[in-house]
């Protein structure tokens, strides 16, 4: 007979899931996971990972095309869409079999298929569409002490824009698309949509960002996401912020959108292809949380800092948790979540330390407050700017565009956020999460000695530009 008996049950196995497994386990927990399509959730197979593979293959592309800026030559250029994505699925594949080998590593169960949560302490396991690994547990009721849910997010629907797998796509299908289309609509300007429409724009397609709000990547500090928005348009991408797609109208292998321009005015665009990124929403559905009175609050499952829900024994992390909905966001908080189930005390979520990254070209990174939340909060700020055209190792890499910038509370020196466009962001980012964790002040970071040459000195650069000691500009 299987076991069917555990101290802790994690339902859904992507990032947020199956690190909460393996630090479960690490704290001597027996614990298992249920799953019912992937092991490494959409991050891993559709979405994070997949995504970056196919982003690398644009990226190569182009710097191929402009190979003799770079005293090399590389005649007659091209790329195989169908490699292309064979390529992104296989680096998918790869992230799902390395989830696989650290839960047998770790001694954590896999039990496959869709489960529900009965009663605390309840699960009951349905068979799946998606054929089980080998030694999964199969359908079936289990009982643990400790539920954790981490069932993650699904593409959010706007009527009138639903996608039909064809002609009108979600990450899914742009991912995986049946063609390479030569015109293409991307509805939203979030990571998600910019990011697939950096994609395709460097693969050569002709690309359209509607926004509903005035500005694109609408999280991100305005400056920087001016910065982004002038350096799309020169790559020949086109935006129309403050914008609404009215309605599709769809032909045998074409969309029309009507757009209303938010000036009173319509226009209308044919396009091969539309592009549906108006966010996620948690799927908190068809788990048995109404019936147990778990609290859903704007359609995610209501929390406290230590990941519980207002029922005991029943718990949430990640997406389906509330925002940000980031891969990483959702591992910390399943860490949280077993730490405090153990008794270990640990820190609740700051979200305002949280990271964000957009995998665009060129790329945008941003922690803490933007300087007009910081204004709004009526904080007396010091502002600092650095440009990569100043930066000797971006200009070596013929990557001199972009920017840092920097916003610190004039009084107490405390960075309060941190706002980066350019390339390689994504990685330079960290360093000030770090700082801003460690509660860095100025003269800190004004005293850290920076490596030469490299792109983390503009880092340095914009801190000393608040303070009015920058050197290199």
């Amino acid at each position: 007979m299987a076991d069917t008996s555990f101290d802790i049950i994690v339902i859904g196995g992507g990032p947020g899931g199956y690190v909460a497994a393996i630090r479960a386990a690490q704290l001597g927990f027996k614990v298992a996971v249920a799953e019912r399509d992937h092991l490494g959730g959409i991050c891993s197979n559709w979405g994070c990972i997949p995504t970056k593979a196919l982003l690398r293959s644009a990226e190569i592309f182009h710097h191929m095309k402009h190979a003799k800026d770079f005293g090399l030559k590389a005649d007659n250029v091209g790329f195989d869409p169908a490699a292309v994505v064979q390529r992104s699925r296989k680096v998918a594949e790869r992230m799902a079999t390395g989830v696989g080998f650290l839960f047998r590593k770790n001694k954590i169960a896999t039990i496959w298929g869709e489960a529900t949560i009965d009663a605390p302490g309840k699960v009951t396991v349905k068979a799946s569409n998606t054929p089980a690994p080998k030694d999964a547990l199969g359908p079936g009721t289990y009982q643990a002490k400790h539920i954790v849910v981490a069932t993650g997010a699904r593409p959010r629907m706007l009527p009138g824009l639903e996608p039909d797998k064809k002609l009108v796509w979600t990450y899914f299908e742009a991912m995986n698309p049946d063609k390479m289309p030569k015109s293409l609509l991307v509805v939203g300007s979030g990571a998600i949509g910019i990011e697939f429409a950096s994609f395709y724009r460097t693969l050569g397609a002709d690309v359209t960002v509607v926004e509903v709000l005035p500005q694109i990547l609408p999280v991100e500090d305005a400056e920087i996401s001016a910065f982004a928005r002038k350096a799309f348009e020169k790559q020949g991408m086109k935006i129309v912020s403050g914008a609404k797609v009215n309605k599709l109208d769809k032909k045998a292998d074409s969309v029309t959108a009507t757009i209303d321009d938010g000036k009173g005015g319509t226009q209308t665009l044919t396009v091969d292809r539309v592009i549906a990124a108006v966010g996620v929403v948690g799927n908190v559905e068809n788990l048995g949380l109404e019936k147990l009175g778990v609290k859903i609050e704007r359609g995610v499952i209501a929390i406290d800092g230590a990941c519980k829900t207002n029922v005991p024994g029943i718990y949430a992390i990640g997406d389906v948790a509330g925002p940000p909905m980031l891969a990483h966001k959702a591992e910390h908080e399943g860490v949280i979540c077993v730490e405090a189930i153990k008794g270990l005390h640990p820190h609740p979520m700051n979200k305002s330390l949280i990271p964000g990254c957009t995998y665009c070209s060129p790329q945008v990174a941003s922690v803490g407050l933007t300087e007009q939340a910081a204004k709004d909060k009526k904080i007396d700020v010091r502002v600092g700017k650095f440009p990569f055209v100043g930066n000797g190792k971006a200009i070596a890499l013929g990557e001199d565009q972009g920017m840092v910038k920097v916003i610190f509370d004039k009084k107490t020196g405390q960075l309060l956020g941190a706002h980066m466009v350019g390339a390689e962001v994504t990685e330079l980012i960290q360093g000030y999460v770090v700082a801003m964790n460690l509660e860095t002040t100025e003269e800190e970071l004004m005293h850290t000695i920076f490596p030469h040459p490299t792109l983390s000195e503009t880092m340095k650069e914009a801190v000393l530009d608040a303070y009015g000691r920058v050197l290199n500009m």
